[in-house]
């Protein structure tokens, strides 16, 4: 896939209210994500380096036991193994994900 259109991507539910679309390379991998209002990412933690940033809306993302909320413009850098998890505040998110090596599952 050379060019593309983000909301013709297939989209997956994550979560409920959580959707992904993914698009990806050999090495490399970008994710969209939109979360409705309210939604909770559980802590978690993977061997993935993770660059997220928000496009629009606002949550409030915890990484190793700091906890800052991101507007759009904002992002934040999850080194791998790192726990993390992120409220989303009171208006519709997207944010986007950069990854490597790439999520296999997210494919």
């Amino acid at each position: 896939m050379s060019f593309f259109t983000v909301n013709e991507l297939p989209a997956t539910e994550m979560l409920p209210g959580v959707m992904r679309r993914a698009v990806y390379l050999d090495n490399v991998m970008m994710t969209f994500f939109h979360f409705e209002p309210g939604k909770v990412i559980p802590m978690h933690d993977h061997p993935h380096e993770q660059i997220t940033y928000v496009v629009q809306g606002a949550m409030e993302f915890t990484l190793k036991g700091e906890t800052r909320v991101l507007r759009a413009g904002d992002g934040v850098c999850c080194p791998p193994d790192a726990p993390h998890g992120a409220v989303v505040l009171d208006e519709p998110t997207v944010a986007l994900d950069a990854w490597y090596p790439l999520r296999e599952e997210y494919k």
